[in-house]
């Protein structure tokens, strides 16, 4: 019984539809009963439910996370080989050292717990199982990654020293697996990549940070190299450390830092080995060099390409159009009023080509980002209220921007009405058939057209203009074309014979309906609530008869239960 009565539910709420019973869907909108934007929702919590403790990889929380371990894993990547080099760094404060390193491997711990806990997609859902999750953190790569980055190699500073001097080198070396967490640091470039709105720069300077993390790596190498043979030993190698003059941790730094980055980029000359083994040293640091140098010039390039690229393709339709002006040898006013037309699509970033950047996206979503940015224009639109949210989300995708220069007429008094017009920046005036008497001015959010498009019977004006519409300035228009109105209605009968209706009220407040539609109106009016009545009555003998035919259905079974347990019962007794 419990679906006979939810498909009377069903039928009730048809009949209150029926009268116009509903809740419209943009009132529900300005309630906050509907999203105006989901991303804002997405992933602001780490996890759903806090009995299942699983975190969301493209949530906010985990993205803050990877900021703090990245801080983490940086600390060793760059410290570990300087302080095991440099022995002024490592003895200038060695308790803080020590504090901040055990400090990185709690975070290193806590990392492996999280990575335990952060879901994954399997078969579109977002896995939230601890046992599944557990297993796979324990069967990924990177489970062995972090389990080797976090081996208690420390325990070798009971055999080494942990004090660093002249002669004596550091044995922080030990803690060098710490540095094999650094995948973690391209998982966060990698989302902030995705996150951020100045993507080139960011690019940029993710490049000049690896630079700069190799170029101190090689700086640390030079000095212990210059260690290994010898400090002032040849012209090649550091200085003699004796020297007040070279025994400071600056001057040790900066000359190791600036010898490597000279060595590197090969851009200055550096003094030459003498050596054997220095020579081989300097051919793979040359080699490496090149390598980055490579890579640099590669890597600019290609984002330099990209930063113009948008560029590059509309100054390329600029030049097209210039030459077949030139070419139909059109005169020079109206060549500048294009090439005026073209700078303010330029300087206003209206030469995205919206088709073109949206295609790679499903229609659903495109659907939602189109409402998300054009409900509030769709809003002013009196036609369009209480429309239901399917219908609006196949019009703002009909939504085309045009841009008019100044003194262009966007419709003339008189023309057949094919597209509706929605002000989206700039000031239009309704003027007079002199051309210089104003009657109206619009500006931004004004609405006009909307009546043309609907093909109202009995218009006194015969779905044409009855205005002049001129641009004052540089304007940008929705404009919505009666075609792909039309295209849409066809889905949504209800909501056409609705938006007419409220059309057909509109002209009649204004005068512009003819004596003969006005009555035929009243006279429909005054047979929808017969027709209500005699549908509701129809629907209410269905419910009686479907009621009917299920205690029937009910009886029937009961009988043919009966009837087949007697025959069970005869065919035993004859069995035996």
């Amino acid at each position: 019984m419990s679906k006979v009565r939810w498909l009377m539910e069903n039928i009730r709420t048809l009949i209150a539809r029926c009268r116009n019973q509903r809740v419209s869907f943009l009132e529900e909108f300005e309630a906050g009963n509907i999203e105006s934007n989901p991303d804002e929702k997405r992933g602001t919590s780490c996890w759903k439910g806090y009995h299942t403790f699983t975190i969301d990889p493209s949530g906010n929380f985990y993205y803050r996370w990877l900021f703090i371990i990245s801080f983490a894993v940086l600390y060793n990547t760059l410290f570990i080989i300087g302080r095991s080099v440099f022995w002024e760094l490592q003895n200038h404060a060695p308790i803080l050292w020590y504090v901040v390193d055990y400090l990185c491997d709690v975070i290193y711990i806590i990392d492996m717990v999280i990575q335990a806990r952060t879901g994954y997609l399997e078969q579109g859902l977002l896995v939230r199982d601890s046992t599944k999750l557990f297993l796979n953190y324990l069967k990924s790569r990177y489970f062995k990654i972090d389990f080797v980055s976090l081996l208690p190699t420390d325990i070798l500073y009971m055999i080494l020293k942990t004090s660093c001097y002249i002669k004596i080198p550091c044995s922080i070396i030990v803690r060098l697996n710490r540095i094999l967490r650094i995948y973690r640091i391209f998982e966060f470039f990698d989302r902030s990549e995705t996150r951020t709105n100045f993507p080139y720069a960011f690019r940029i300077g993710k490049l000049i940070f690896y630079i700069l993390v190799i170029i101190h790596w090689n700086a640390c190498l030079f000095f212990s190299v210059s260690y290994f043979i010898g400090f002032a030993n040849d012209s090649w190698v550091y200085q003699n450390v004796s020297i007040p003059v070279y025994a400071t941790l600056s001057y040790q730094y900066i000359y190791c830092f600036y010898w490597s980055t000279l060595t590197l980029t090969t851009i200055g000359e550096v003094p030459v080995p003498v050596k054997d083994y220095e020579y081989l040293f300097m051919v793979i640091v040359f080699l490496i060099g090149v390598l980055i140098f490579a890579t640099i010039v590669g890597n600019v390039g290609s984002m330099i390409s990209s930063m113009n690229a948008a560029r590059a393709e509309f100054q390329t339709k600029m030049d097209s159009v210039k030459q077949y002006l030139e070419f139909r040898k059109v005169n020079k006013e109206l060549e500048n009023r294009v090439i005026q037309w073209f700078d303010y699509l330029w300087m206003n970033k209206e030469s995205l080509d919206e088709d073109n950047i949206m295609s790679i996206l499903p229609d659903k979503l495109k659907a939602e980002i189109a409402l998300y940015v054009h409900l509030d224009t769709l809003k002013r639109v009196k036609l369009f209220q209480d429309c239901e949210a399917g219908l609006l989300g196949q019009l703002v995708l009909k939504l085309k921007l045009q841009v008019f220069s100044p003194g262009d007429y966007i419709c003339r008094k008189g023309d057949v009405g094919k597209e509706m017009y929605i002000v989206k920046r700039g000031k239009l005036e309704v003027v007079a058939d002199d051309e210089e008497t104003v009657f109206a001015t619009l500006e931004d959010g004004s609405v006009f057209g909307e009546l043309s498009i609907m093909n109202i019977s009995g218009m006194k004006t015969g779905n044409r203009r009855t205005a002049n519409v001129r641009s004052v300035g540089y304007s940008d228009l929705f404009v919505l074309s009666k075609e792909d109105l039309w295209n849409v209605l066809e889905e949504y009968p209800e909501a056409k014979k609705m938006l007419v209706e409220r059309g057909r009220q509109i002209l009649m407040k204004d005068g512009l309906l003819s004596k003969e539609a006005i009555e035929a109106a009243k006279k429909e009016k005054e047979k929808l609530p017969y027709k209500s009545s005699r549908l509701e009555d129809a629907l209410n003998k269905m419910e009686r008869r479907f009621t009917d035919f299920l205690k029937e259905y009910a009886v029937s079974q009961r009988e043919i239960k009966q009837l087949t347990t007697y025959l069970e019962n005869l065919d035993y007794e004859m069995d035996n």
